[in-house]
């Protein structure tokens, strides 16, 4: 299964290399060109000296991870995290550490060990350490070097009704729905950017766009979810189940009012279920395509994920059946507007 590939592979960011490689085996029989950017981007384009708008598709490839910056003499190794990670997610995961795919553990000071003291403060980095099953600095220096970046060392699982639990859906949910998408037909120059360095300040999507100059541009991703106990209904940025969610404002970007529009009308027309996502914090990558060469007109389809990252996300098998839906509905309607010309 495709979506159960991509998030079981590994690719922090700067080192998406694992993913790449993936999709781009997925991509190729589908499309005229597929090539590599010198930061690391994946492009693949159909029908590059088409007629019609230039249609740019993103979704980034990098997931949050940490970074290995010491090892200890009792074998132990310190980390930091890449990209936003809440250090209370981290205690007893197991992970992965680097390219041998280390087996290990996140481990702290046992809760009958601490002081009344401790028990009180929120934990933190520096408490945390990861065990590799090292004797020594030396046994540990043979498997790990500094620089290596450890995962989430989780595997995809269906559950409960249509849910999907698995790591990194923030961003592999939006490189499936571009592989799909890849794998119809379409009339006009489609560009479908796989971008790196999203967690750590979408440095990847502004490079990509700069060289494809898009007319028209769709960023997918895993948003977050807010659907939990204790969250008033209004402060629900989405909600698992209820369908895609159309981004009208976060801290990255404002997209394109009338595109987002359409995409309301669209749903509506067609029956698909969507959703306003209801937050102005976060940001993707539309925020630096939009404003690159002399800007794009940009919007957002995201698929709602509770607990990004952590460990483990959950999302809705429908809520992606449905942003399929909203996305093919839009490409098909820039279609047969070409057509009418």
């Amino acid at each position: 299964m495709l979506l159960k590939q991509l998030t079981e592979a590994c690719g922090a960011p700067g080192q998406e290399g694992e993913v790449r490689a993936l999709i781009r085996s997925e991509v190729a029989p589908y499309v005229d060109e597929v090539r590599t950017d010198a930061l690391g981007n994946l492009i693949a384009v159909k029908n590059p000296t088409s007629s019609g708008p230039k249609v740019m598709l993103a979704a980034h490839m990098d997931e949050v991870a940490l970074m290995i910056l010491g090892i200890e003499k009792n074998g132990y190794l310190r980390f930091r995290p890449i990209g936003g990670i809440d250090p209370r997610v981290l205690v007893a995961k197991a992970v992965l550490v680097g390219e041998k795919k280390i087996p290990g553990v996140i481990g702290s000071k046992p809760i009958h060990l601490q002081k009344p003291e401790e028990r009180e403060r929120p934990i933190s980095i520096d408490d945390l350490l990861i065990d590799i099953g090292a004797k020594s600095q030396e046994e540990a220096e043979k498997l790990v070097k500094l620089g290596d970046c450890a995962y989430f060392a989780t595997s995809y699982e269906e559950f409960g009704q249509d849910k999907v639990k698995a790591k990194a859906l923030d961003d592999r949910v939006g490189c499936a729905l571009l592989i799909e998408l890849l794998k119809d037909s379409w009339e006009f120059p489609l560009y479908a950017a796989f971008t790196v360095q999203e967690e750590v300040g979408l440095r990847g999507a502004g490079v990509a766009a700069y060289q494809v100059q898009p007319d028209i541009a769709l960023v997918f991703e895993g948003t977050t979810a807010s659907d939990v106990p204790e969250t008033e209904p209004h402060m629900r940025s989405t909600s698992v189940g209820k369908g895609p969610a159309l981004t009208v404002m976060d801290r990255s970007v404002i997209p394109h009012p009338p595109l987002v529009r359409e995409l309301i009308e669209l749903a509506q027309r067609q029956g698909i279920p969507y959703q306003i996502r209801r937050s102005n914090t976060g940001g993707t990558d539309a925020g630096q395509i939009q404003l690159t060469a002399g800007g794009t007109k940009a919007a957002v389809i995201s698929v709602p994920c509770r607990y990004i990252h952590s460990a483990a996300s959950v999302m809705n098998k429908q809520d992606f059946t449905n942003a399929l839906k909203l996305a093919r509905a839009y490409l098909q309607s820039l279609q047969e507007r070409k057509g009418e010309q």
